[in-house]
């Protein structure tokens, strides 16, 4: 089978397992930079060149698109898709996934438990909103923000204020959430194909807020809990990502809140916390997409109801 790879660099260490695992798998493996791959429509078809050579088709396409090139990363990655060629993970669902007020609308929407969050222009509206996610301290995120730059801690009025009108100034989107501190566990679960395959509890280093893989947080295997286990799984699939790191706080046992969903998560980190072979996990998940496996997506959502009109009253005839 042959296998394409869209990332920024095959030395990347999530990217150099999922190479590992294909090959080790009897695959052929291509690692693309997406920003290399150019694109050209003339209404009849869909070709793609990578440094302007034409490049011929694949069976199947694993997209680990990095923020700093989202909006041209997903259009190669659409791109592919137009051409035939099977997904792990389409453009529609990395786009989800990294919209974090649109995700987090998509899974209220549908149930799912999430930090109380509130959304607005202006910085004087949401210093005023503070209350409804539990006052202080609270978390600002990006809209659109990496997950290495995009969240940070206020933990004053003033803080939060002298951050909001920064970030708003410069023209950047954000939301406020409700910050949960660590009396609860901080999980990380892998979910491939619609199901839960890993999870880790992560604890941040000593001195630092920071909960994310990237920064330095330590991860122990964790034994996922029923309810855990279906709020990350119904998370992925609503999203509709074949491959996702789901984000939960439980601070209460038996009640998951998700508050982030990655489509590109890392890999060696959580292999190692767990000792499994979770790129070969992905691999096989592609195989499957590859030979005709039903994909994941995102269910149709109900149209709205339309109120029945009401009848006019008949006028009495003269």
């Amino acid at each position: 089978m042959k296998i394409t790879i869209l990332s920024r660099s095959a030395s990347i260490s999530s990217t150099k397992r999922l190479v590992e695992a294909a090959r080790a798998r009897g695959h052929q493996v291509r690692v693309l930079n997406p920003v290399r791959v150019e694109m050209h429509l003339d209404g009849r078809r869909a070709n793609l060149y990578y440094r302007r050579r034409r490049l011929p088709p694949c069976d199947v396409v694993i997209p680990r698109i990095a923020q700093s090139i989202n909006n041209y990363g997903l259009a190669v990655v659409n791109q592919f898709a137009m051409g035939g060629m099977a997904l792990v993970n389409t453009a529609r669902a990395i786009a989800e996934s990294r919209n974090k007020m649109r995700s987090l609308q998509l899974l209220s929407a549908h149930g799912i438990d999430i930090p109380a969050t509130v959304m607005a222009r202006d910085a004087a509206d949401l210093k005023a909103m503070v209350g409804l996610v539990g006052g202080v301290p609270v978390l600002v995120k990006l809209l659109q923000g990496q997950e290495k730059r995009g969240v940070m801690v206020c933990e004053s009025l003033q803080s939060l204020e002298a951050a909001l009108e920064a970030i708003l100034g410069l023209g950047h989107n954000l939301i406020v959430q409700q910050y949960v501190k660590h009396s609860g566990q901080d999980v990380r679960v892998l979910v491939v194909g619609g199901k839960a395959v890993a999870a880790v509890r992560r604890r941040p280093r000593v001195g630092r807020m920071s909960y994310t893989l990237n920064r330095g947080a330590r991860l122990e295997r964790l034994e996922l809990t029923d309810s855990q286990r279906e709020a990350a799984e119904k998370t992925a699939v609503l999203v509709g990502l074949e491959v996702a790191g789901v984000d939960l706080l439980d601070v209460e046992e038996g009640h998951p809140k998700v508050f982030e969903v990655n489509s590109s998560p890392a890999l060696p980190e959580m292999e190692s916390a767990t000792g499994l072979d979770l790129a070969g996990t992905i691999i096989e998940r592609a195989e499957q997409l590859a030979t005709g496996a039903p994909a994941i997506g995102a269910p149709e959502r109900a149209p709205a109801a339309v109120p029945p009109r009401r009848k006019r009253a008949s006028r009495p005839r003269a």
